[in-house]
């Protein structure tokens, strides 16, 4: 029987960095009768310690989204050696999701609210044909763009600012801190790499979206501060699909 894990001296505070395939998923968040990276390692991880466990994660990743390095933690009493934790936690997880490390940190390690920043990776296939070894990750785009007007747009969200204009919920504190935002080209793919201190709902899924408009011709560059004083969203700031979005690492 799983017995409910309480806040008692002497427990472990365990961090995990996890890689997912997240297609198969509604995303990291547990949700009552769907399948959620959280619950699938809790599960795996309450079979071996036999504690009712709660996993916090870096970020929540939405459905279908990717990971990399998605950081996550949780409390056990069990004390088990962390090489073990690790060998048995993938030999009971599915071959989509996968633990590349398992470290006990001092108590105070959360990890989301000990997190700096987070880097986020979006994939966008500008090629007439897509490989069916791409299709899962990347999002396939094989029209026209003005790639140098779409460089300077991404240059323009590094900012402290509201970013509710990017996002699809209203949010108490949408003000975010982006560090780092660019593009760059490989071949026939663009790769947008984006590092803050946090991000919206959709956030970055929007943010390209409205790269993508200036590339398409919609609206140019110098449109974006005209869009962040809006501060709601628009038909020129949409969603673009989940598949090609990855967490890639979380900064501590």
């Amino acid at each position: 029987m799983v017995s409910p894990l309480l806040n008692q001296p002497g427990l472990e505070n365990i961090k995990l960095i996890i890689s997912y395939d997240g297609t198969e998923y509604h995303g990291w968040q547990r949700q009552p009768g769907m399948k959620t990276i959280q619950e699938t390692i809790e599960e795996a991880i309450q079979k071996i310690t036999q504690e009712k466990i709660n996993l916090q994660a870096a970020g929540r990743t939405d459905a279908g989204v990717h990971a990399l390095g998605q950081v996550a933690n949780f409390k056990t009493g069990s004390h088990l050696p962390e090489a073990e934790l690790l060998k048995a936690l993938n030999a009971l997880l599915p071959p989509d999701i996968r633990i590349w490390s398992v470290e006990k940190v001092p108590p105070s390690f959360h990890a989301r609210k000990s997190a700096k920043t987070k880097i986020y990776r979006y994939r966008i296939k500008i090629s007439p044909l897509i490989s069916p070894f791409d299709y899962r990750y990347v999002f396939h785009f094989p029209y026209p763009l003005d790639l140098e007007a779409m460089q300077i747009a991404a240059g323009l969200f590094v900012r402290e600012d509201d970013f509710s204009a990017f996002s699809s919920n209203r949010f108490r504190n949408p003000v975010r801190k982006v560090v780092r935002s660019e593009l760059r080209f490989e071949k026939e793919e663009i790769i947008y790499t984006i590092e803050a201190n946090g991000f919206l709902h959709h956030m970055v899924r929007t943010i390209v979206g409205t790269i993508l408009m200036v590339g398409r011709k919609k609206i140019k560059p110098d449109d974006i501060g005209q869009l962040f004083l809006g501060k709601k969203r628009t038909l020129f700031s949409p969603t673009v699909p989940a598949k090609g979005l990855c967490l890639v690492e979380v900064i501590y």
